[in-house]
């Protein structure tokens, strides 16, 4: 997953963004409610996870925004504040889901991997793509039920192409959700990654498409 965390806590922030990146997501830490909205705006995310105090804009005029502005983005809200009135404002808002600081980084990861899968239309927590299957609370992969051994970078596009299965996701749209913003990620590095996952899960799986990027597909599985 692609994380945009927005967290003007000095220590928090870069702790909770080391705790994502240790699950293999790629993280972008803003901490100013302007940057946050930019982003939003502008890059492709899988979720944010958003708190509320922020400097120069608070994250309910954040998200406000981006709903109206039509971003489906799903929306974590992390925060400090636990009253009931903090809640409704960020549900009517646009919110996904809602957590209060303190949290168990477990249960974070749990919430995230929940609305991103809703968010791709999967209501099941185990997807299945042909002999591939991947538990989206885990971070499981399996083929014919045998567990299959990923990188980190590998896992990032293999998920990402699972929870589009059948769908075409672009080089770009890739190459975005393996590396962060400013890192040395290009077309050639993706293509030796997609290299290795047809090794491991099966060249027939995984179909490029000309001109445009990858799918995951079951159809000419035999």
């Amino acid at each position: 997953m692609r994380i945009l965390l927005v967290e003007d806590d000095a220590d928090l922030g870069p702790a909770i963004a080391k705790a994502l990146r240790s699950e293999n997501c790629v993280v972008d830490l803003v901490t100013d409610g302007i940057d946050a909205e930019h982003l939003g705006d502008t890059e492709t995310y899988d979720a944010a996870v958003l708190d509320l105090g922020l400097p120069h804009r608070d994250g309910v005029s954040v998200l406000r925004a981006w709903r109206e502005a039509g971003h489906t983005l799903p929306v974590l809200i992390l925060t400090a504040r636990d009253g009931w009135s903090d809640k409704v404002a960020g549900f009517k808002a646009g919110a996904d889901d809602f957590l209060t600081k303190p949290f168990r980084i477990e249960e974070l990861m749990m919430r995230l991997r929940a609305i991103v899968r809703r968010a791709a239309g999967h209501a099941v927590t185990t997807i299945t793509c042909g002999p591939l299957s991947y538990d989206s609370q885990s971070g499981r992969f399996e083929r014919d039920g045998f567990p299959v051994r990923l990188t980190g970078l590998e896992w990032r596009v293999l998920s990402a192409l699972m929870l589009a299965r059948e769908t075409v996701i672009e080089r770009g749209a890739l190459i975005e959700r393996v590396y962060e913003m400013n890192a040395d990620g290009d077309s050639n590095s993706l293509e030796v990654i997609i290299g290795r996952l047809r090794r491991k899960v099966g060249a027939e799986l995984i179909e490029t498409v000309r001109g445009r990027g990858y799918r995951l597909t079951a159809e000419r599985c035999g």
